[in-house]
């Protein structure tokens, strides 16, 4: 499984209709890091398949979602079980902080 492009207008509809937690990429094409973080959220899309959906979201397209969850800087990385934010990782971050941050809740399930 690869990962899914969101907007505004179907944001609620796939992240809080999901029934698997929901990783969460938030970028946007000018930004060099970002490219990075979203090659490894692709990558673990692939490895999570039926256990975890990978969504991304251009900030500078989708502007209303991203005020939601006030994000100020990309990449930003936020993890949603049932819905709801349950972590949020900033910046361009190492891969196995990234994988620590999801097993505990990819655990629960």
């Amino acid at each position: 499984m690869s990962t899914v492009a969101v907007t505004d207008g179907d944001w609620d509809e796939v992240v809080a209709g999901a029934e698997v937690p929901v990783l969460a990429d938030f970028w946007a094409p000018w930004c060099g890091p970002c490219a990075a973080v979203t090659a490894m959220a692709e990558e673990l899309a692939a490895r999570y398949a039926g256990r975890l959906l990978v969504v991304t979201l251009d900030i500078d397209a989708e502007p209303r979602t991203a005020a939601r969850y006030e994000i100020l800087s990309v990449p930003t990385l936020i993890l949603f079980r049932d819905g709801g934010p349950v972590e949020r990782i900033g910046g361009r971050i190492r891969r196995a902080r990234l994988e620590a941050a999801l097993a505990s809740h990819l655990d629960q399930e």
